[in-house]
């Protein structure tokens, strides 16, 4: 295997789409399937142990939610791209998941080459979605979320440098790297420019700088 590779944990509880995605994934040099789980719970403790790049997880299974099991990676503190891959493509699914620190949600339907192109970005640091679902996440934040200031003014010149890395789809690794700091500074300067502008998350802040500028 490439030592680049992209180690990858597949979290699936149906055991012949989960062989399916773990066939198509392997067949790629710049991949590496390092685990599968059919459970959420297995799910969270494969992630723990293996260190993943990224966690591919269906939203929706039988012994509990891919939502909770996201929120426990998040909470975990590990480095790690976390992608739902669901046949849900309903509103509500979408924008929790999103607020709940997802990089990515993608759709079960889409084309294996669709898929695959959507993981090589999110190797590289990248935020990545279904296409339609951009127009929902961009609703949602006119008509559910308290309105962000007119402007970046409230932003340190700091915070200002990392929304733009943020809506580069650059991950808190590669913002690091750039600026020469720390992850864990690039995480406190994330959850303050967050707070400001009343966002949830780095997608949402993504979303808003693009839009803004």
């Amino acid at each position: 295997m490439h030592t680049d590779s992209c180690r990858v944990l597949l979290v699936d509880d149906h055991p012949l789409f989960r062989r399916g995605v773990a066939q198509l994934i392997s067949s790629q040099p710049d991949f590496e399937v390092v685990g599968e789980a059919a459970s959420s719970d297995e799910g969270v403790s494969l992630a723990a142990s293996l260190k993943p790049d990224l966690v591919l997880m269906d939203l929706n299974m039988r012994d509990g939610s891919g939502l909770d099991a996201l929120k426990q990676i998040k909470d975990s503190g590990l480095d790690t791209q976390v992608i739902l891959l669901t046949v849900s493509d309903a509103e509500q699914d979408f924008i929790r998941a999103v607020r709940a620190g997802a990089e990515g949600y993608l759709l079960k339907g889409s084309e294996p080459e669709e898929i695959l192109d959507k993981l090589r970005q999110a190797a590289r640091g990248e935020t990545v979605f279904a296409e339609p679902l951009m127009s929902m996440l961009l609703g949602a934040m006119r008509n559910g979320t308290p309105a962000p200031p007119a402007s970046e003014e409230c932003l340190t010149m700091r915070e200002r440098q990392i929304l733009k890395l943020i809506a580069a789809g650059k991950s808190n690794k590669h913002i690091a790297r750039e600026l020469n700091i720390s992850d864990g500074t690039v995480k406190v300067h994330v959850k303050n420019l967050l707070r400001k502008l009343n966002l949830q998350s780095r997608l949402e802040a993504a979303v808003w700088a693009l839009t803004a500028s």
